[in-house]
């Protein structure tokens, strides 16, 4: 199964509600960055035990471990919760920047070093939430 076909079907298995606004942020990151990678991250581990909510990411990094070591990984990261949705934004160097930024502006969201989390679309500003996906990828340390 290819990755857009896994990241359809992922979409698809969702209900109604979360499903048409990850549908909308789909189309809307991969507008803002139409030429990035896809991955989709069923959130299992090598051995299939669930560890993570399934994620899909867009872009490419490189991460460089202390130990040498190197991990590919997405720049922008797309998931379902519990309690709603998280966007993740990787790779900016300063981890105070993105809640600094963001928080004021993007409406009622909890906004970390790297995780924007809100309960529904209505409830933010997507507009600002597209420009800190965007300054993100821009002020992105680790894009190769």
């Amino acid at each position: 199964m290819t990755t857009q076909e896994q990241i359809e079907k992922y979409i698809a298995s969702l209900p109604e509600k979360k499903r048409s606004e990850i549908e909308i942020l789909h189309k809307l990151i991969i507008q803002v960055l139409p030429k990035s990678k896809l991955w989709f991250l069923d959130g299992k581990d090598e051995k299939g035990k669930i560890v993570s909510n399934p994620n899909i990411g867009y872009g490419y990094q490189t991460i460089k471990y202390a130990d040498g070591k190197t991990k590919e990984f997405y720049q922008v990261g797309l998931s379902t919760n519990t309690t709603g949705i998280s966007v993740y934004i990787m790779g900016i160097e300063d981890k105070k920047y993105l809640s600094e930024t963001y928080t004021k502006t993007i409406g009622k969201a909890s906004v970390t070093s790297y995780c924007i989390k809100f309960k529904s679309l209505k409830d933010i500003n997507i507009e600002v939430l597209e420009k800190a996906i965007i300054d993100g990828v821009e002020n992105n340390k680790l894009t190769e």
